[in-house]
């Protein structure tokens, strides 16, 4: 068939507006700007504001998020620049949290892969969203020139969470140090002094793994080693293989899901938990409490998702060049059996 002979294309539907849906709700498009977009400073009854949704949804209408920018001056985007490895089902479920916190606060929450770009790169990626906050987990190591540069492209508040602030941006100082303090004392306090700590291998996890060594270490009494181990089956048989030979009376474990499998694995090799070797995690996962011997663990108190938005939606409301600092983290050696 010809190009000449092929049947017309039907156009495509036209694309709902505001004033269609102003017409078959029976209001001005004031008003509907206003109940679409959670206005709380004009008060609408509620079957008006009924009208309006049921309008905007028989219609298909959506507002258009760029305009709804132009007349407030800023987007509603927070961007959380997703992590590059996995962080752990603790801080995982943390996230989520925060990200349905900023939702009811009526934000937009976009996460950004930002794999493979520099501190630099990255920002400038970031800033071309518009976001009006950055929450950066500080895998990306931020200066004060990219927080300028977040800023000048909009961003009314730029918070970094991690073990040290950035000049400029809100700082949510996560103590992971207290974590390996709290380890190292209660094997410790257990008479095990010469102590292994798990560090992972694989990269993106320094920012956790690098601050909890140097909290076991500072433990008066513990005479600590590190031991690189990587998250796979293999990586925990050939460490328990060569336990014997390391003289270590105990392991503290990055995490609980790295001292279960380095537990599983010094089983498998004989050795006997805890009168051999005892071990502590991080994070108290509900699974430890299943392993037999249950798993001695350190407790961290996360803030909540709500206690989080709340702040990052403070600093956008009331930007100021005046930041603060948030302690979020408080952390407790849990005894179990495995120690």
């Amino acid at each position: 068939m010809s190009e000449s002979s092929k049947p017309p294309q039907p156009a495509p539907p036209p694309v709902p507006t505001s004033a269609d849906v102003a017409r078959r709700a029976g209001v001005s498009r004031a008003t509907v700007s206003y109940v679409l977009n959670n206005a709380e400073a004009v008060r609408i009854s509620e079957p008006t504001r009924r009208r309006v949704r049921e309008a905007a949804e028989e219609l298909g209408y959506v507002p258009h998020a760029a305009a709804r920018s132009l007349r407030a001056g800023h987007t509603r985007i927070v961007l959380l620049p997703t992590p590059h490895v996995s962080i752990g089902p603790l801080y995982s479920t943390f996230l989520n949290e925060l990200q349905w916190a900023l939702r009811r606060l009526d934000y937009t929450v976009v996460q950004y892969g930002s794999l493979g770009l520099g501190g630099d790169e990255a920002v400038r990626a970031w800033a071309e969203l518009r976001p009006v906050a950055v929450i950066s987990l500080g895998e990306i190591t931020l200066t004060s020139h990219n927080v300028a540069t977040l800023k000048r492209a909009g961003a009314r508040a730029v918070i970094t969470m991690g073990p040290v602030g950035v000049p400029g941006a809100h700082a949510l100082v996560m103590d992971q140090q207290e974590v390996g303090v709290r380890a190292a004392a209660h094997l410790v306090e257990r008479g095990r002094r010469r102590i292994g700590v798990v560090v992972p291998r694989e990269q993106g996890l320094e920012l956790f793994s690098a601050p909890r060594l140097a909290g076991a270490r500072s433990v008066a009494g513990a005479e600590v080693e590190a031991l690189p181990m990587a998250y796979t089956e293999e990586s925990a048989a050939e460490l328990a293989a060569r336990w014997r030979g390391l003289g270590l009376e105990a392991v503290f474990a990055y995490n609980d899901e790295y001292a279960m499998l380095l537990m599983r694995a010094l089983q498998d090799e004989g050795l006997r938990v805890p009168e051999e070797v005892a071990v502590i995690g991080a994070d108290d996962l509900l699974v430890g409490r299943l392993l037999r011997p249950r798993l001695s663990t350190v407790r961290i108190e996360m803030p909540t998702g709500d206690h989080l938005a709340s702040l990052v939606d403070h600093a956008v409301r009331e930007p100021s060049e005046v930041t603060e600092r948030h302690d979020l983290m408080a952390a407790e050696a849990v005894h179990r059996e495995s120690t």
